[in-house]
């Protein structure tokens, strides 16, 4: 019976045997009654099985069995030692049924034990737990009965079932194992007989032997240890279990298995030996024969990327095929060296000429494998590389033949840029076509056949002429687009001469723009007095001559940009608004310089003429201004006030101030102060004059007078 077939039951704790003596050295065993009804059934399973643990010298010295009552009904505790003389009566030497204090007193007289000792076959007492100690030593009972011996059932049931799984794969293996050595030791002095007992072990020995050196580990350290009293006693010390069993299994486990070992040895030296030979000649065979035959129709190097990559995958399969046998080569190869290191065969001779053979076969086939593969990549580069520079000659083509419609000079610039590295993005893949072609032809006219030492001159005739076809074509087409940049180059070349004349034409307005701003806010002093006006007036006229040069900068501008128009056959393009806007500007400018000047010239005429008047002369002090002058400057002083207050009128009608309010203000004012000064010195002379007159009136009678007395 194993546990675990009864797991659930045992885990109960029905019944157990604690590893406690009774003074007799037989082992004592437990069954704690409880409150609730007892399973007799699952007990008597129990009990069979705690039985069955130990040895037959261990159970003729006897059992004590302590039945422990105090929770439970009298009637089940009679039951369960009725029930023991039925499973073991031969074992049991005594019964120690722990009562309840005074509790069964009077049943206990109406059947008694002792008088039963004959038909029972072992003698049954009743004790309370305080008293057990008369018949079992404290060290050998439990806590629960006051003793000091640790029991812990769990551990024991864990225990017991590694100790029974070891028990039943050893004892299987060993079996097995010896089957198996057994049978090798027949096929070997019948070398005739075939072998019928190459089946492996059902449980890994390694496995199985590590289980039984942890569980005799456990087992060891646990009898040390129980001495002391440190670690729970549980019965699978000692006799009841096993340290003598699990060494005994160990010891014929490792025996056997050193056996197995060399069976397994020596079969796989004799079978590794029949299959290097068989392997050899399928190597040689399949490299000689179909390898072979593979290699001899591969030839060509196709006419594009597409055909050679076809090829390249062709021969990829064929190295694939070839691949799986130089592996099984490389082992083949590998097992042989073992071999004839280990210098116990007998045939040594035939081991070195199978590898011999072996290794020239396969290296034959590789170098083969190779070259071709290398020719299949230098003629996929090559046709990558024309393939590459084709579709750059048709981009640089579509942009010759496109037509030029930039935006500005500076999209010109960026598209002659990169119609300049497109061109020498074709020299460089042109070359690198060449170089490459170069090795492709070096590399067939080396090729040779590798079958019957038969040249392969058609076939190689047929790829050269396409690779130096291809070239001379690609260096064609290079020339051609050669000569149509060089055309494009100067016609770009002269569109940015067109869109810097437009854009420099269209600063020249900006700067006539600027001009006439500048004119209108900061060109407003008249001056205080003519010498100042006369110094405006001056500069004002190389101000104008600065102007007219911006704007005859600005004509001619426009005047190339139509000739150059005309030579690009550019019928699209115009100056577009940048004429009238030149026009225009320049019409105000010289609208407000023609103002300007006005208001200058009858600055420095009122100027003048109060300077005239104001002007204090020593010979002058006794002469008069005439009333006219006085007139003329106060004429020309309201006109010129008048004059500020009137804007320039553009001839799109527009009308626009010099200066703020503020500076017209302060002009007008200025020129009102001088009017003023020029009036009280007109008011001056009139009252002279006017205090004059009498006296001018005397000497005027007195000609009178003396004319008349003549």
């Amino acid at each position: 019976m194993e546990a675990t077939a009864i797991l659930p039951v045992l885990k109960k704790r029905l019944a157990f045997l604690s590893g406690g003596k009774d003074r007799r050295s037989g082992l004592i065993l437990t069954i704690p009654l409880c409150s609730d009804q007892t399973n007799m059934d699952e007990l008597s399973v129990t009990l069979d099985y705690l039985l069955s643990i130990p040895s037959e010298k261990c159970k003729a010295r006897g059992f004590t069995v302590i039945v422990d009552g105090r929770k439970s009904q009298w009637n089940i505790v009679k039951t369960v030692v009725l029930m023991l003389q039925n499973v073991i009566p031969a074992e049991v030497s005594l019964v120690c049924v722990v009562k309840p204090d005074e509790f069964w007193d009077k049943k206990v007289t109406h059947f008694c034990f002792w008088k039963e000792k004959d038909r029972l076959g072992f003698e049954v007492i009743l004790v309370s737990a305080n008293k057990l100690a008369r018949y079992i030593e404290p060290c050998q009972l439990t806590d629960e009965f006051g003793g000091s011996l640790m029991y812990d059932h769990i551990d024991w049931l864990n225990k017991r079932l590694v100790f029974e799984k070891f028990t039943k794969e050893s004892t299987s293996l060993l079996d097995e194992l010896a089957l198996i050595n057994g049978n090798e030791k027949g096929n070997q002095t019948d070398k005739e007989r075939s072998i019928d007992y190459n089946f492996l072990p059902s449980f890994d020995p390694e496995t199985v032997l590590q289980t039984g050196h942890e569980l005799l580990s456990e087992l060891q350290q646990r009898r040390f240890n129980g001495s002391e009293g440190g670690v729970s006693w549980s019965p699978m010390d000692d006799e009841l279990l096993a340290q003598p069993q699990v060494m005994k299994l160990l010891d014929s486990l490792r025996e056997q298995y050193t056996r197995y070992q060399e069976v397994c040895r020596q079969r796989s030296k004799r079978t590794q030996l029949e299959e290097i030979q068989q392997k050899v000649m399928q190597v040689v065979n399949w490299l000689e024969g179909p390898g072979t035959e593979q290699l001899r129709t591969q030839w060509g190097i196709g006419d594009s990327i597409r055909a050679s990559q076809a090829l390249q995958q062709k021969h990829e399969e064929i190295e694939s095929q070839h691949s799986e046998w130089f592996a099984v080569y490389v082992e083949l190869n590998q097992q042989i060296a073992a071999l004839l290191n280990a210098g116990d065969e007998e045939d040594l001779v035939e081991l070195k000429s199978l590898q011999q053979q072996l290794s020239d076969v396969c290296y034959r086939q590789a170098s083969q494998l190779e070259f071709r593969q290398t020719l299949l990549q230098s003629a996929h580069e090559f046709h990558s590389i024309a393939q590459d520079l084709s579709q750059q000659l048709d981009g640089l083509l579509g942009m010759l033949c496109a037509d030029v419609a930039p935006a500005d000079g500076a999209a010109i610039q960026q598209t002659l840029k990169h119609l300049e590295e497109k061109l020498k993005s074709v020299d460089v893949a042109l070359q690198g076509l060449q170089e490459k072609g170069q090795v492709l032809l070096d590399q067939l006219s080396n090729q040779t056949s590798w079958a019957c030492g038969k040249e392969v001159n058609a076939e190689n005739k047929e790829n050269v002429d396409h690779i130096q076809g291809v070239m001379e074509d690609m260096q064609l087409r290079k020339q051609r687009c050669e000569d149509m940049v060089d055309v494009r180059r100067l016609k770009m070349l002269q569109m940015v001469q067109l869109f810097k004349c437009e854009e420099d034409a269209a600063q020249a307005v900006e700067w006539l723009n600027e001009l006439l701003d500048a004119l209108l806010k900061t060109h407003i002093r008249l001056g205080d007095d003519a010498q100042e006006s006369k110094v405006l007036l001056e500069k004002h006229r190389k101000f104008v001559d600065v102007a007219q040069s911006t704007y005859d900068y600005g004509r001619q501008l426009l005047q190339a940009t139509v000739v150059l128009c005309q030579s690009l056959r550019c019928t699209t393009r115009s100056s577009g608004d940048t004429l009238p806007r030149l026009n225009r500007v320049w019409k105000q400018f010289t609208v407000t310089s023609e103002e300007r000047v006005h208001r200058l010239e009858m600055a420095l005429t009122f100027h003048t003429a109060a300077e005239k008047i104001l002007k204090e002369c020593p010979e002058q002090t006794e002469e008069s201004v005439d009333l006219e002058v006085y007139e003329d400057v106060e004429t020309v002083g309201r006109s010129l006030l008048d004059r500020l207050t009137v804007p320039v009128i553009f001839p799109d009608g527009s009308e626009q101030f010099f200066g703020s309010p503020g500076d017209m203000a302060s002009s007008a004012e200025h020129i009102r102060d001088r009017m003023k000064l020029v009036d009280m010195k007109k008011q001056q002379q009139q009252q002279q004059e006017a205090a004059e007159q009498p006296d001018l009136e005397e000497k005027a009678d007195s000609v009178d007078e003396g004319e008349e007395d003549s």
